[in-house]
């Protein structure tokens, strides 16, 4: 894109009305943004949702200043600046209908990878929150997911600099522009992430990270990624916002589950508990439900995948090993467990991730 396709896309977002819905809509009847400024009042009021004051705004010189000034600043801090049709466009956030129209990037980006995951949570992480978040990249490092997530205090921070520790690449999505950073206490790791990764936003440099910002923020987390994980959450919360947007477009959702004492599981729980997201209790959930392939990969990265077992599910586990899938009669016999125990084995099993159930109560490995 060149500058003089960028100064027009810049003029118009910056019309009061337009926002990435509206802008698409005109963008596609008159083919681009120069365009629009050119066509006369009776062609635009002929596009649905274009009133009398939409008619005047677009009429509005100011929006030309803002835009050259917005350039400026694009050119002289090498920021990428990439349009909802490009190629380095993230293919996923292109079938969001509110996606935005242009996106701002810091760093060495590539949107190519297509297991790119999102991980949120609660501010006040626990260490419990820690803990997992940590083990969960650890385990997915040999399949070299993208991390995203925002860059804020508690689970952000923490699964941005699990996938630094792990050499993936990981993104924070930010709610302001790119001449800032929020929380300033952050600005320690922005160079670190640059070299792998980095930043994008849909905002401009005289943006401020405003509390609805952060909100907009979100449908960018949940639209470009495959899966939106939620470690921690209180009964309300942003990350919770997320969670729905990412149903909304469609997506994956996991939530990790807690104790129903506890105050930052209150929102996973419940997540899961009306069926907005799956179990996630290891990596092994999430590769299996996302259908990653792993066959490729050496033996040894399936390993590091699966938490230990307990001598009754090795038992379980070397038997169908050898035997292929079964009955879970024949499970129970051949291991010589009681029905009802051979049950709650399977399930706890199932959990980790190295067995599946098949049509008439039949089990096999993965």
């Amino acid at each position: 894109m060149n500058d003089h396709e960028l100064f027009y896309l810049l003029a118009l977002l910056k019309v009061e009305g337009v926002g990435d819905i509206m802008g698409k809509k005109l963008l596609h009847s008159f083919g681009d943004a120069a365009s629009i400024f050119k066509a006369k009042s009776s062609q635009l009021a002929g596009i649905d949702g274009v009133g009398a004051v939409l008619l005047k705004n677009l009429k509005d010189k100011s929006v030309f200043e803002k835009a050259e000034k917005e350039l400026f600043f694009i050119n002289n801090n090498n920021i990428k600046v990439s349009f909802f049709q490009d190629e380095s466009y993230p293919e996923r956030l292109k079938h969001c209908i509110d996606g935005p129209v242009l996106i701002f990037t810091a760093g060495n980006i590539d949107f190519k990878n297509k297991r790119i995951i999102s991980i949120v949570g609660t501010r006040q992480i626990t260490s419990y929150g820690t803990e997992f978040c940590r083990k969960l990249i650890e385990d997915l490092a040999p399949l070299d997911p993208v991390i995203v997530s925002g860059f804020a205090y508690g689970v952000d921070i923490v699964a941005h600099q699990a996938a630094l520790d792990h050499n993936l690449q990981t993104i924070g999505v930010l709610a302001h522009g790119l001449n800032q950073i929020y929380p300033r206490s952050h600005k320690r790791y922005m160079a670190k992430m640059e070299e792998n990764g980095g930043f994008i936003t849909e905002f401009w440099s005289d943006s401020n990270p405003d509390k609805e910002k952060f909100v907009r923020r979100n449908r960018i987390v949940a639209g470009m990624t495959e899966a939106t994980i939620v470690i921690e959450s209180a009964d309300r919360g942003g990350s919770l916002i997320t969670a729905n947007m990412a149903n909304e477009y469609n997506r994956d959702v996991f939530a990790v589950p807690g104790r129903v004492t506890d105050k930052y599981s209150q929102g996973c729980n419940t997540l899961i508990k009306t069926q907005k997201a799956n179990v996630l209790t290891n990596a092994a959930d999430l590769v299996y439900m996302l259908n990653w392939d792993i066959k490729e990969k050496p033996k040894a990265i399936q390993k590091q995948l699966f938490v230990e077992l307990e001598p009754e599910e090795q038992k379980v586990y070397d038997f169908l090993q050898v035997n292929g899938k079964e009955l879970m009669d024949i499970i129970a016999l051949q291991c010589d467990f009681p029905i009802f125990r051979i049950s709650s084995i399977l399930v706890n099993m199932e959990l980790k991730g190295v067995i599946r159930p098949l049509p008439g109560k039949l089990f096999e490995t993965i």
